[in-house]
């Protein structure tokens, strides 16, 4: 546990039974079922069976290492909304080992790990956010005397599932840009004989964290994934696909400074940086911080932080993607019959000289023929 509750479960007590117990009404538990199948993209028709798979699991084991990392992961988690942190860690799930959160310290932390570890093979989840730094045998991230590699190794053996939280889980974050001193990777490049899933970000949307392990805990399995190992239901659309401000980049209404005009009235911050058109996260959908706001709300460029490698291959930050195609529609139609005309007055003459060199090389290879004896013969005239 993570801290004393008035209302203890009992040994045995499906989420169901202790639910009833503190006097959560069937209604609420629908509602907070409705919200984790909308969040995780199923099926409304799908809600009873995440109802009634949640009524029945017993309260599963947590364990979260946090490695090479600045914390941050752990503060968006703090703020996830439905189910807060404390509804999550005290209702939903054991948090049976987090250092940073614990009361606990030095060798009581560590048995706990360790007894958490062996009392619930097989059987824990494991989250886990920072990287984990491979270079002069681990030296540069040590817990208890022990590397994170070796305490993820063990940790990741007996875990049914994995999540991996945030960048520098992903893919080891800004310790991995270049040069990375420590030779730090992602929690995917050390666990290799069993899914990792990504919930990525910099840090990464709690809420996505929290449906995760709703999803795991309603269909025993770990959600669909694409190819870099993120959940499908979160990061299956880009940014720019599902952007408030997408009609203005439609328009050809750009932002050019933050302090002008296009600043204040909303327009599209692709020309002052914005990676959204490459970047794939539920920020326009799930937002941030209880669902208060998102950073291109707030009037900030995308730097996509949910990309693999992103500190070297998005910045500079502020500095403007190569040109993504679309169709500015409010340029006028002489304008852009204009652009037209050029373009197929362009295209005639493209197709004029590709004729001319295909009939001289035709032209090349027709067989030489000698006139003076083709007249002789009586054949030189029509």
């Amino acid at each position: 546990m993570l801290a004393p509750t008035s209302h203890p479960w009992a040994a045995g007590d499906s989420l169901g039974a202790y639910l009833t117990k503190r006097g959560v009404s069937r209604r609420d538990f629908l509602t907070f079922c409705g919200e984790m199948t909308a969040m995780l993209g199923l099926s409304s028709a799908l809600t009873p069976k995440v109802a009634a798979a949640l009524t029945a699991v017993k309260r599963p084991s947590v364990i979260w290492l946090q490695l090479q990392e600045c914390t941050g992961c752990v503060e968006s988690v703090l703020r996830t909304a439905e189910p807060t942190i404390g509804d999550l860690v005290l209702d939903v799930i054991s948090l049976d080992y987090q250092h940073t959160l614990m009361a606990a310290a030095g060798h009581a932390v560590e048995k706990a790990l360790a007894d958490t570890i062996a009392a619930n093979k097989g059987q824990y989840v494991l989250l886990v956010t920072g990287s984990v730094p491979t270079k002069d045998d681990g030296i540069y991230c040590t817990i208890a005397g022990r590397t994170a590699r070796d305490i993820l190794e063990e940790a990741a053996a007996d875990a049914a599932a994995i999540i991996a939280i945030g960048a520098c889980a992903h893919w080891g974050s800004v310790q991995a840009a270049r040069p990375n001193p420590t030779g730090a990777v992602g929690v995917a490049e050390i666990i290799k004989n069993k899914p990792v899933v990504n919930v990525t970000g910099c840090p990464p949307i709690g809420d996505v964290v929290t449906a995760t392990v709703v999803h795991f805990l309603t269909f025993g399995r770990v959600p669909d994934l694409d190819p870099d190992g993120r959940p499908m239901f979160a990061y299956g659309s880009r940014i720019h696909d599902q952007c408030p401000r997408r009609a203005h980049y439609d328009a050809g209404q750009y932002v050019e400074a933050f302090d002008d005009e296009g600043a204040r009235k909303g327009w599209c911050l692709y020309h002052v940086g914005c990676k959204g058109p490459a970047t794939f996260s539920p920020c326009p959908i799930f937002q941030w911080n209880t669902r208060t706001s998102w950073p291109i709300g707030a009037g900030h460029p995308c730097i996509g932080c949910t990309e693999r490698g992103f500190w070297d291959t998005m910045a500079p930050f502020y500095g403007r993607l190569p040109d993504v195609g679309g169709f500015p529609v409010e340029r006028t139609a002489d304008t852009i019959g204009l652009g037209l005309a050029v373009g197929a007055t362009a295209g005639v003459a493209a197709h004029a000289i590709a004729t001319g060199i295909h009939q001289a090389r035709a032209r090349r290879k027709l067989p030489v023929v000698d006139i003076d004896k083709k007249e002789e013969s009586g054949h030189g005239q029509d």
